[in-house]
């Protein structure tokens, strides 16, 4: 069974920055895009970034665009989110989702706190 594991969250002032790692076992990774999403208590689960599977084509949810980078490599079955000029807004756990929001493999979650 494919699984999916998130690295690199934490606690970060406003204005700081951050990097997430997604790393997905098995030999089918190149084959699927790749999404993070964050959900914070309360709210909706939303789509943050996501990367197609050759890694050319690229979306953004318009609050994370020109601070968030989303890239992969697949050569080492990894994705990753880098997080510039962080908000409070961006507190959420994020997750890692791998083929599909309904369908595909998602990762148990990390925890991204931005706060003074």
């Amino acid at each position: 069974q494919v699984q999916v594991m998130e690295f690199g969250g934490g606690l970060v002032q406003p204005g700081g920055s951050l990097t997430l790692s997604c790393n997905v076992s098995g030999n089918t990774f190149r084959n699927f895009a790749v999404g993070w999403y964050r959900q914070a208590p309360g709210k909706q689960r939303e789509l943050v970034a996501s990367v197609t599977s050759g890694g050319s084509k690229f979306y953004y949810t318009e609050s994370v665009k020109g601070r968030f980078t989303i890239s992969r490599d697949n050569t080492k079955n990894a994705v990753y989110l880098q997080m510039n000029s962080l908000k409070f807004e961006d507190t959420a756990v994020y997750y890692c989702n791998f083929g599909a929001e309904v369908f595909g493999v998602w990762g148990q979650g990390i925890q991204v706190t931005v706060s003074s």
